[in-house]
């Protein structure tokens, strides 16, 4: 059974998370963050399968919804996630039980930019696992149309627009933002629609780049990525195990040979049941906790 938490009111919204519990009292506590682009998802769209296994592990998991762009800017998205951390170190143990002295937080995509993005907070979470996350908001594969994306049926511009809501969201399944995404990676224009900056003022957001943010207090961090990965380029996770490895901070790089984006959404695959694995496993690890 699981129970639904409202972590914060803003701009009208409700922002969500689905607590799926494990057996036992003060178990550690996994938060999962949806990616999409930070444009789509909700905190219904986990790996039911990868619910199970961590369960099975002994993890609480959280599965979060923030506000989505670009209805909401990156520093809206950012303070949501910042303040979950919080909401989860303070005010939630009066809601539901764990530990709050081992807390991490997981995330895939642009769910595992926000994990990344949450090492660098007050509040931070003990332990990180990014599924082809990426350090910074910045680069060239997303400020420039995407040979994979132009491949595809081109997106008209007055269709996505259509799909932007006129007032704050922080829920929305794939079918109904997916479009809205892809004209931005064709069009190269996705660092305008999430943050409202264009790459004359892109230096202004090194404030949301974990591998330029990142010091030495960041958390013990998991990178897992595929390295055929036609999304999110896997020197993303390269260049952030190379920040972390320059400031002594315990990280390791998993790499899925011939590994595709969401290549883990399919958990009949042995790389994908490999790589939960191997997460749980670091976990434990980090959170004194017998192995699988």
């Amino acid at each position: 059974m699981a129970d639904t938490f409202v972590y914060k009111k803003t701009d009208g919204c409700e922002i969500q998370g689905v607590l799926h519990e494990t057996d036992g009292k003060q178990a550690p506590l996994l938060v999962y963050i949806h990616g999409g682009g930070l444009i789509w998802g909700t905190r219904d769209d986990m790996n039911r399968e990868q619910i199970r296994r961590y369960n099975e592990a002994g993890f609480n998991v959280f599965s979060v919804d923030y506000r989505l762009a670009p209805e909401s800017r990156l520093p809206e998205i950012r303070d949501d996630i910042q303040d979950l951390m919080v909401w989860l170190k303070t005010d939630s143990p009066a809601h539901f039980d764990f530990d709050r002295e081992r807390v991490a937080v997981i995330g895939s995509s642009a769910g595992g930019y926000l994990a990344l993005l949450s090492g660098t907070f007050d509040v931070k979470p003990d332990a990180i696992v990014s599924f082809y996350g990426y350090g910074q908001v910045t680069g060239d594969w997303y400020r420039n149309p995407s040979p994979h994306f132009t491949s595809m049926t081109t997106v008209p511009e007055i269709l996505a627009k259509q799909l932007i809501q006129s007032t704050p969201i922080s829920s929305a399944p794939i079918e109904r933002r997916y479009a809205i995404y892809l004209y931005c990676r064709q069009q190269g224009t996705w660092l305008d629609w999430v943050t409202g900056s264009d790459a004359a003022v892109k230096g202004r957001l090194g404030h949301y780049a974990p591998v330029e943010t990142a010091d030495t207090e960041f958390p013990a961090t998991l990178l897992i990525h595929g390295d055929a990965d036609e999304d999110v380029p896997y020197s993303e996770s390269v260049a952030m195990k190379e920040k972390l490895d320059s400031l002594g901070v315990r990280n390791e790089l998993m790499t899925i040979t011939n590994g595709k984006h969401n290549f883990d959404a399919n958990m009949d695959d042995p790389d994908s049941v490999r790589a939960v694995n191997h997460g749980i496993r670091f976990l434990q690890e980090q959170f004194h906790m017998k192995s699988l």
